[in-house]
């Protein structure tokens, strides 16, 4: 040590410290140490980490879209193609794309109304799209494809006729932005076979196939369209044999798509040929039986043409069977109902037959939709049946319409047939009601007439005193 004779510092030199700081101090530290242990617990997410699951592109939800649209599962295919519609919303080739398969899910209703419920949504996404891509020449072909099915599905004539318009207008656009675009020709000539212009349509389907050839990899799926209307334009002209051929190639594009099948079946039954119709029926069944196990979450539609098939030729217990088949799959729809009305109604079975029809036309509770399951064989009946085995579901009836008329007259005959019975201790006077709901929307039409005039003669011998006022019906609760 060296002494220098200064006074030596005997207190700490510099500022004091501040407690302030000190406390500052301690918080930061209990901080720290309270996130640390939150996040090991998991409570806390550190930063900068990424999301547990990785966002979905709407090109990924497009190519799971065409996957289930491959596979045939259009319902799947919509909902993938509406995700990326929502991620995507300004995308109006998306929207077409989307149109095109809710417009080809139609194919799989049963009844008019689910049926115009899907094309009036095709063509909410079409319209829009058009809206955001109206230099496109594939949106404008796609709401002719749209319109025109939605002709098919309208009530009156002027109706069908000014969606037929609509349909060719978007045709002549979708044709100018690009002449030989063969999905556009295509369209084009649908469209125009449903016209009755059957000249220019088989022209233009011919040519919409001619530009398919080398470009299978540029159009992809879509030549399934191409091939699909050349089969229709030669269906309508009577050539079945020569559209059997052309439904073929198309479906050897789209294997899984059973309506393709079902338009194959129904030309095979034309040519009378049955034994080929009921295969390609058969094969649609087959392709629903592997979309899924349960056999309630299945297609009706192929039951229904094997049933059809069998009626054609006379065989009305098969037919039943495989109505009934449909009407289990499905049995709040009044539609099936109604066509296994028909069937019992063909066969002579009008004890059956009317209250099946009355389901379909009046509509019934799910009690009596119970029964007839019941009737069928394939529900327990009366107050043994569980919880399990109670299948009955209320039913709506069809209003009156050009997909439903049948089942009203059909429904009057059956009554009138049977008045005084049991089952129909008032058929008469419930005929009589249908008979006026049938001449006011129908009075013009011949065969109406004259189904409501042989019912009506047939009431005058059978029930000659019956008061002809209907009994009044209770609808059946939603």
């Amino acid at each position: 040590m060296q002494l220098t004779g200064e006074k030596l510092p005997l207190k700490p030199s510099g500022r004091r410290s501040n407690p302030w700081r000190v406390l500052v101090y301690i918080l930061l530290i209990a901080s720290g140490i309270l996130i640390t242990r939150l996040v090991e617990a998991g409570r806390v997410q550190p930063l900068l980490l990424p999301t547990p699951f990785p966002t979905r592109s709407a090109n990924s939800y497009v190519e799971q879209g065409k996957a289930y649209f491959s596979a045939g599962d259009l319902n799947n295919a919509i909902e993938a193609y509406e995700m990326a519609v929502k991620l995507d919303p300004g995308n109006g080739r998306l929207l077409g794309e989307l149109a095109r398969i809710q417009t080809y899910s139609s194919e799989f209703t049963t009844n008019y109304q689910d049926r115009k419920a899907r094309l009036d949504g095709a063509i909410a996404y079409v319209d829009q799209a058009v809206a955001l891509s109206p230099d496109d020449s594939f949106v404008h072909a796609v709401r002719a494809l749209v319109y025109d099915w939605a002709a098919a599905a309208q009530d009156t004539i002027s109706e069908r006729n000014n969606y037929l318009n609509q349909a060719e207008t978007s045709a002549v656009r979708a044709n100018q932005l690009d002449p030989d675009d063969p999905l556009t020709l295509a369209y084009y000539a649908e469209v125009l076979t449903d016209q009755q212009k059957w000249a220019q349509a088989l022209d233009l389907a011919e040519r919409a196939v001619e530009q398919t050839e080398g470009r299978s990899d540029q159009i992809g799926d879509t030549r399934m369209d191409v091939y699909r209307v050349y089969a229709t334009v030669l269906e309508s002209i009577g050539l079945y044999r020569r559209a059997i051929e052309e439904y073929e190639k198309a479906a050897a594009i789209t294997p899984n798509l059973t309506f393709l099948y079902l338009r194959i079946g129904v030309n095979y039954r034309e040519l009378l040929d049955y034994d080929n119709a009921l295969e390609y029926f058969n094969r649609a069944a087959q392709i629903n039986a592997q979309l899924s196990d349960d056999p309630n979450m299945q297609d009706p539609v192929p039951y229904i043409a094997i049933g059809k098939t069998y009626l054609q030729q006379g065989e009305f217990f098969t037919a039943a069977l495989n109505m009934a088949r449909a009407l289990v799959i499905n049995p709040s729809d009044p539609d099936m109902y109604g066509q296994l009305g028909i069937v019992y109604y063909k066969a002579r079975n009008y004890e059956s037959a009317i209250p099946v029809l009355h389901c379909a036309v009046m509509g019934c509770t799910a009690d009596e939709s119970q029964a007839v399951l019941c009737e069928l064989g394939y529900a327990e009946c009366g107050p043994e049946a569980t919880e399990g085995s109670y299948l009955g579901q209320n039913v709506n009836g069809l209003p009156l319409a050009s997909g439903s008329v049948e089942y009203y007259y059909t429904y009057a005959s059956a009554l009138a047939y049977y008045s005084g019975t049991d089952i129909a201790p008032s058929g008469c006077m419930d005929a009589e009601a249908i008979h006026e709901q049938l001449l006011w929307v129908y009075g013009n039409d011949e065969v109406v007439i004259g189904i409501v005039d042989e019912n009506r003669a047939i009431c005058a011998v059978v029930a000659p005193s019956e008061d002809l006022e209907p009994t009044p019906t209770i609808e059946p609760e939603s």
